[in-house]
């Protein structure tokens, strides 16, 4: 059975992605290290883990599979949920795939070296825009609906 996990601490398409899956009847669950409060929605599951880094990410990664869909930002996470079989999407729309996240880890690993390396480096990206919704809901639906043609 297809589910959808949500990397949920910082993810801006909570509310649209339960929206979708309560359409489409796939069961979602939001992985954080706690402060969500839970959804009413019987689909919805808020699974907490022990705080610390990455435990929301390993958590996601050993539960995802083959039919599934992960929403998150994270990198590294995305790279393994896509070994695991998964289908991955990022909050503004963007997906991962197997063919792109080589590239997009090598990337990561060299920007984080460079702004290691600047201590004038001010940070922070591009605003998240109702552009990045929208490419998100689109994304989101194309994903659930292969996945759930496949599972």
């Amino acid at each position: 059975m297809t589910t959808l996990y949500i990397d949920a601490d910082a993810c801006p398409v909570k509310a649209e992605a339960e929206r979708v899956t309560t359409r489409l009847r796939v069961p979602m669950i939001l992985v954080c290290n706690g402060g969500l409060r839970p959804s009413q929605n019987p689909l919805v599951t808020l699974k907490v883990v022990e705080a610390g880094p990455d435990e929301a990410d390993k958590w996601i990664a050993d539960n995802c599979g083959a039919g599934d869909v992960v929403v998150t930002s994270d990198i590294p996470l995305a790279d393994r949920c896509l070994k695991a079989g998964a289908q991955v999407i990022q909050p503004n729309g963007e997906v991962f795939t197997l063919a792109n996240i080589g590239p997009r880890l090598a990337t990561r690993d060299l920007m984080q070296d460079i702004r290691a390396s600047d201590p004038f480096h001010q940070g922070g990206g591009k605003a998240f825009s109702k552009a990045d919704r929208s490419r998100f809901l689109q994304a989101l639906d194309v994903a659930l609906g292969k996945a759930m043609r496949t599972s």
